[in-house]
């Protein structure tokens, strides 16, 4: 019988991971990390086994990679509850910032309590509701939106990239801050074309549209990590502006995954230093660091 969750391997050391091959940025940030830790509670039906991937061992990572900050974002193995997400925003201080995932109850004090502590956007699963009608997809990132913009946060998109072509003509005219993770996540064992992905390019020049340049082994499956250049150049091409870069350390299920090569990466993309700045430290400013 197969399990209905990943088994998760053990993290690599963070000492073993690649050093970078191109000069980081000061002030250079990670946009999209998980972390776990003993004792705080899981959803009922997680997607994977408890990772070992405690903020120790991703500071220690962000040592050997220079990287100055971080995001946390909320994983679904914890679901609405942001307890460790709000103490390791009280740990870590003012160069690490959170987003969080929360239900539609939540207090507006309760946000606000969030945003003092250095929350700055809101995870929308959307793969929880990949079978709903567009329709209803929309009035929830509506509704979700109007939580987020009085303080200033974006709504973050976890997405399938079917999803994510069903929203673009919606997403064309939203006034409120998306960012969509995973460069779209538009797989092409999906049934997604390079036409959804011109679509998608389309939609990031005009408003306040982001590209999350993270999870490339998540687009590429069983080809070569550098199958996914093409689409990151496209990307960079069209709106380094809206650019940002993540880790999504600890790769899971994947434990071992070297993030350094994931790191670099990135300089093949973007091959002008400016650009490497935009993406590394002032695309993240805007986004999380304006105050």
């Amino acid at each position: 019988m197969t399990p209905k969750f990943a088994v998760t391997t053990p993290m690599r050391a963070a000492e073993t991971t690649t050093a970078p091959v191109f000069q980081v940025p000061e002030g250079a940030c990670d946009t999209h990390f998980h972390v776990f830790e003993p004792g705080y509670p899981a959803v009922s039906d997680p997607l994977y086994t408890f990772p070992d991937a405690t903020l120790d061992h991703y500071l220690r990572l962000t040592e050997v990679l220079g990287i100055d900050r971080m995001v946390l974002v909320q994983p679904t193995y914890y679901g609405t509850d942001n307890s460790l997400a709000l103490d390791v925003l009280r740990k870590v201080g003012p160069r690490c910032r959170a987003v969080v995932q929360v239900e539609e109850d939540i207090t507006d004090a309760e946000l606000d309590g969030f945003h003092e502590l250095g929350v700055r956007g809101i995870r929308l699963n959307l793969f929880a509701r990949a079978d709903e009608p567009i329709d209803e997809i929309i009035a929830y990132i509506r509704r979700m939106a109007a939580r987020a913009k009085p303080r200033g946060w974006h709504l973050q998109f976890y997405s399938p990239g079917t999803v994510v072509r069903a929203l673009l003509p919606f997403l064309a005219d939203l006034e409120d801050t998306v960012v969509i993770d995973h460069m779209g996540y538009m797989l092409e064992s999906d049934g997604l074309t390079d036409a959804d992905f011109a679509r998608l390019l389309a939609v990031l020049e005009h408003g306040n549209r982001w590209i999350k340049l993270s999870g490339p082994y998540r687009i590429a499956k069983d080809k070569p990590l550098a199958s996914v250049s093409p689409l990151a150049r496209a990307l960079v091409a069209a709106r380094p502006d809206r650019l940002v870069w993540g880790s999504d350390w600890p790769h899971l299920p994947d434990g071992q995954r070297d993030t350094g090569e994931l790191l670099n990466l990135l300089p093949g993309w973007a091959t002008d230093p400016q650009v490497l700045h935009q993406i590394l430290v002032d695309g993240p400013n805007r986004l999380f660091f304006t105050d």
